[in-house]
């Protein structure tokens, strides 16, 4: 795992400063504390930030081909090196180090950009290709590792693994881009299709990009994707060890590595399923660690502590208190652009609790996107069923007045909370589903919003790419097509993010074996009923596990890696909440109404509002802002 950042002229081949790319990769120093190393030719520079994991003597980048044509810069693991390295060999390919960089550059140089296929892995990387005098930029499938790049007005164009090796650039001009604070407010995150400094762009996953020299900056182009075609065939028995086949196999290409290697454990059946995998395949006690609240209510370190003593593990925990709240510097610094999900303090404190003893982790994140594990699809499967029985018109008149006349009720139990569901299924299934993956209502950003602002925004919404994606979703059902748009948009926009920003804060190494492609292609597979049945998400996984797992870890209630917030936003951080009435820097850019951002502040804190996340998510855009644009 590494950071890498470069620079590619795209007209004339001008001299690259070496100084200047250094200053770009020392932004994300804390992304390879082992190593450094920079090359530049005319026309061209790329630097690089290591962090050693495998073939720790010999794997130094950037890396050149012997013949001087080929140089790669790389952040992530090829899973699958060796197995290349084989077939390299046999066509030819003479190896110089035992890297799965240089399997990178004999692929490249066998395969041309069809060598991604043959990849399996987490990466980004960028090959200059001194003989076509281009720059080929690449990213994973699912978009575990994130590239970032621009253009400037001489024509340079900038690419860095975080937003940060691109702002340290002194040409890159940094001004705010309104459409962006939208999808925020949205969302919860800035989307891989958005960034918060206007003209940078994020390549999307599984795309890749070709700079030409003398050419303009073309649009990526996709090389990958995911199609829910729910037709896989076999008895439920032959399908569940089909499925615990793809995950023992993704388990153990992911233990590969030179250095210390353990498990996040939440105690889900996600990161549980993980651990037993690993302690299947270990010779020796596998490393966990786990974090905990000091509310009960969402604490799951017993459940954890279940998992561990019965697969014997090193295990670990941390409990986190309003004390961390001390951390949301350190984490807008690690994010760049503002992030509302507040499990990323439980993240990097967990990461943190890892790093003492390994250098690389196993995470469980994947399942819940492609096995239908959020409750938010369990809803949207039923809310399905019902608009079925209704006329689009019948719907919007009967359940848009109902959602109209239903009281809200945050208070209440949540089966009397009939307000969301009225409103859901007046809408259509893309609308509603949009609106089920949001952070903030639309309702919401119009009052917080100034009229100059929703002007300024034409129009824009946070929701329409969801809606749009699942237009568009290769899928034979509604359930695949949002579950599609959960790969596309909030998996990298979100769980990914989140996971790759805290872990490379710290300098650890995150993988996630639950998004081996082969895997999530395998579930998109299967039909809707091997996904959720009974209304049980991950049906077929959890039947796949039960040798394994006790039924306490594989059937309780799903509860998320939940922060506190709301509590401690009426407790120990109330003066926090007080200081975004205040506006703050929210205020000084003219698109926030002060007297609502008050209103929510006293709502909150009164208790007749629950706008934890919301204030959380102010609190997070209000320090972002001032910290890229010093507003």
């Amino acid at each position: 795992m590494c950071g890498i950042a470069g620079i590619f002229h795209l007209d004339t081949p001008k001299p690259v400063d070496p100084a200047r790319v250094r200053t770009m990769i020392d932004a994300i120093a804390h992304r390879g504390p082992d190593g450094e190393g920079i090359w530049t030719a005319p026309g061209v520079g790329l630097g690089h930030r290591r962090l050693s994991i495998i073939d720790l003597a010999g794997g130094d980048q950037p890396m050149m081909s012997a013949d001087g044509r080929l140089v790669v810069v790389f952040n992530g693991e090829i899973y699958n090196y060796r197995e290349l390295r084989v077939d390299l060999e046999r066509w030819g390919a003479e190896f110089r180090t035992h890297s799965d960089t240089e399997v990178i550059l004999h692929g490249w140089r066998r395969w041309g950009a069809d060598c991604l296929d043959r990849f399996t892995g987490m990466f980004a990387f960028a090959l200059f290709d001194a003989e076509q005098q281009s720059l080929f930029l690449a990213r994973d499938r699912l978009g575990v590792k994130p590239l970032f790049y621009t253009e400037l007005s001489d024509g340079a164009v900038l690419f860095g693994s975080e937003l940060k090796a691109l702002l340290a650039h002194p040409r890159l001009r940094r001004a705010p881009d309104l459409s962006a604070v939208e999808d925020f407010l949205g969302l919860g995150y800035v989307p891989d299709d958005a960034c918060m400094v206007a003209g940078v762009k994020k390549l999307p996953a599984g795309h890749h990009l070709t700079l030409r020299r003398r050419h303009p900056l073309p649009q990526p182009r996709r090389w990958w994707d995911v199609v829910f075609t729910a037709d896989a065939k076999g008895s439920v028995r032959d399908l569940e060890v089909q499925l615990a086949d793809h995950m023992r196999r993704a388990v153990r290409s992911r233990m590969v590595a030179d250095v210390p290697l353990g498990a996040f454990l939440s105690g889900g059946v996600d990161s549980s399923s993980v651990v037993a995998l690993m302690a299947e395949a270990s010779r020796t006690a596998v490393e966990t660690c786990s974090i905990g609240f000091d509310v009960p209510d969402l604490d799951e370190t017993a459940h954890a502590r279940l998992v561990a003593e019965r697969f014997a593990t090193h295990h670990r925990e941390w409990i986190v208190s309003p004390d961390d709240f001390g951390l949301i510097d350190t984490l807008v610094g690690a994010f760049d652009e503002p992030f509302a999900d507040a499990s990323a303090l439980p993240t990097y404190r967990v990461c943190e609790l890892a790093r003492e003893k390994v250098t690389v982790a196993l995470s469980g994140d994947g399942a819940d996107e492609a096995l239908a594990g959020y409750r938010r699809h369990r809803f949207f499967v039923a809310e399905n069923r019902a608009r079925a029985l209704f006329s689009t018109q019948m719907r919007e008149r009967v359940f848009g007045a109902l959602g109209r006349a239903y009281p809200k009720a945050d208070w209440a139990p949540r089966p009397l909370r009939a307000k969301t569901t009225f409103q859901a299924l007046a809408r259509s299934p893309e609308e509603a589903y949009a609106r089920a993956m949001g952070f903030t209502s639309p309702e919401m950003r119009a009052r917080l919003f100034t009229p100059e602002a929703m002007q300024a925004l034409g129009g824009h919404r946070a929701e329409a790419r969801i809606e749009q994606a699942m237009r568009e979703a290769p899928a034979a059902d509604w359930l695949g097509r949002a579950q599609y748009a959960d790969l596309k948009i909030w998996l990298p926009g979100d769980i990914l993010t989140k996971v790759d920003r805290t872990s490379m804060a710290v300098g650890l190494e995150a993988r996630e074996p639950l998004l081996d492609h082969g895997l999530v292609q395998f579930q998109a597979s299967l039909p809707m009923a091997m996904r959720l049945r009974g209304g049980q998400g991950k049906w077929l996984m959890k039947h796949a596990m039960r040798s394994y797992l006790p039924e306490e870890i594989l059937h309780r209630t799903k509860m998320g890696f939940v922060t506190p917030i709301a509590q401690w936003f009426r407790g120990p951080l109330a003066g926090e909440a007080e200081r975004i009435a205040r506006g703050a820097a929210l205020a000084a850019t003219g698109w926030f109404r002060p007297d609502e951002l008050a209103r929510v502040a006293h709502e909150h804190r009164s208790g007749r509002s629950d706008h934890g996340r919301l204030l959380w998510q102010l609190l997070m855009l209000d320090k972002s802002l001032t910290r890229l644009f010093g507003v």
